[in-house]
């Protein structure tokens, strides 16, 4: 259920329900290009149940006034899915793009949308878009403001902590408290650094010291225990899994004290078992031919840490063929 309190700090004419309830620390399934598809998300949904899901980012079209989503994109546009609130994740740049792809998201039926500034990879730094939004701060003063007046549920950023400078998320909190955002998703490296090093929390912490707007920590985040402390020492509002709840969807469960907080190989090979027998029928459903079922399943495997079952993890990443892989996942039961 999602919390029906309109949050004080913004203006009446706009309903700004936030996709969790009032009071939870909600654990979020995190968007990642090529992975978080509509497939993937139905199998978190109806197995481990994230308190919040989101898409992959949806690429706003500033050529097009007509084509601003791709139809796939609007087509997936929702509240929820299985019964779990849905952020419907922008990137693009321009005021006037955005804002009318909000328009277009929420007239497809999206009430929690997140604009994306922290994408480091590709067009999305080589551009204002993604996490090359922060070249160019001053944009934003328009940027944001109007977004927030467009969109009637949650708006939501998630960003980095800076371009280059990782003190730069601090001079752009009194935009976003100005602009009324409803929350904020932190994940504290450098657009510059990508996935380099770790995620420095401590700049988590600040920020949320610094700040009323709620703050959902992201980065590093592969275990409960590490979750657990993260959320008891920087008071953060929630916690967002990317690598880490692919890798083990479990995460989720063990963070409510719900499965084994530090499972053997036999729990954790099971599991895997289970995570992509369930997810190999759907990916069938939704990707065309069994080269693309393939491809796509292997970028699952990718994200699974284990040292333990290194063995497996190489037997599945080496199969030439689907049938190849349906057999190397049976071998994880025997």
């Amino acid at each position: 259920m999602q919390n029906t309190e309109a949050n004080p700090a913004t203006n009446p004419s706009t309903t700004n329900v936030l996709p969790w309830n009032s009071g939870e620390k909600p654990f979020m399934l995190a968007p990642m290009q090529g992975l978080t598809n509509l497939a993937l998300r139905e199998l978190f949904t109806t197995w481990v149940r994230p308190d919040v899901v989101w898409t992959e980012f949806m690429r706003v079209n500033s050529q097009s006034e007509k084509k601003l989503l791709m139809p796939g994109d609007v087509r997936e546009c929702a509240a929820e899915e299985n019964g779990v609130p849905l952020v419907v994740q922008l990137i693009g740049h321009g005021r006037d793009a955005l804002v009318a792809a909000a328009r277009t998201a929420q007239k497809a039926g999206a009430v929690h949308i997140n604009l994306n500034m922290g994408c480091p990879y590709g067009r999305m730094t080589s551009g204002l878009t993604g996490g090359g939004m922060l070249k160019r701060p001053e944009l934003l003063e328009e940027i944001i403001p109007a977004l927030r007046d467009e969109i009637r549920g949650s708006f939501s950023v998630k960003i980095r902590a800076g371009y280059e400078d990782p003190q730069q998320i601090f001079t752009l909190l009194p935009l976003f408290e100005r602009a009324r955002v409803d929350f904020l998703v932190l994940h504290p490296r450098t657009v510059r650094q990508a996935y380099e090093g770790l995620a420095d929390h401590a700049i988590t912490s600040e920020v949320i010291k610094q700040t009323a707007i709620p703050v959902i920590a992201n980065g590093d985040i592969r275990s409960a225990a590490f979750g657990l402390e993260l959320l008891e020492k920087t008071g953060a509002a929630g916690l967002m899994l990317g690598r880490g709840g692919i890798g083990e969807p479990m995460l989720f469960e063990r963070l409510r004290g719900r499965a084994t907080a530090d499972p053997d190989a036999a729990e954790r090979r099971a599991m895997l078992h289970r995570y992509l027998s369930d997810l190999l029928p759907l990916y069938g459903k939704l990707f065309c031919g069994d080269m693309q079922v393939l491809g796509k399943i292997k970028g699952v495997v990718s994200n699974v840490e284990d040292h333990e079952l290194e063995r497996e993890l190489k037997h599945l990443k080496r199969a030439k063929n689907l049938s190849a892989f349906r057999t190397a996942v049976a071998e994880l039961a025997a």
